[in-house]
């Protein structure tokens, strides 16, 4: 009886513990390129790569972003980054296409 107990105790533990997975949504610009970028240079081909719908746009690129259909009733911009264009809230920055 007292098995059985300890053996419920012990499976209800690991039910409760705590998950702590690897965040792989951080896609932020490694520091090497991101130095480039603050210094005004162009950045690598392929850092769109790092960019998918749903992650949050990086300051950093954002502000190299020019505006192409100004902020709507729902706060969707649209701007250009280096030849990229990128729908996302303003706002927050969230991606929510691109092309």
């Amino acid at each position: 009886m007292i098995k059985k107990l300890l053996l419920i105790l012990f499976a209800m533990s690991l039910i409760n513990a705590p998950v702590h997975a690897k965040n792989d949504k951080d896609k932020s610009l490694p520091p090497g390129l991101q130095k480039k970028q603050q210094k005004g240079k162009p950045l690598p081909p392929g850092w769109q790569k790092k960019l998918s719908k749903g992650d949050t746009l990086d300051n950093s690129i954002y502000v190299r972003g020019k505006v192409v259909v100004p902020v709507g009733p729902d706060g969707i911009i649209s701007i250009n980054v280096e030849g990229t264009l990128l729908k996302l809230h303003e706002k927050t920055r969230k991606i929510i296409e691109i092309f």
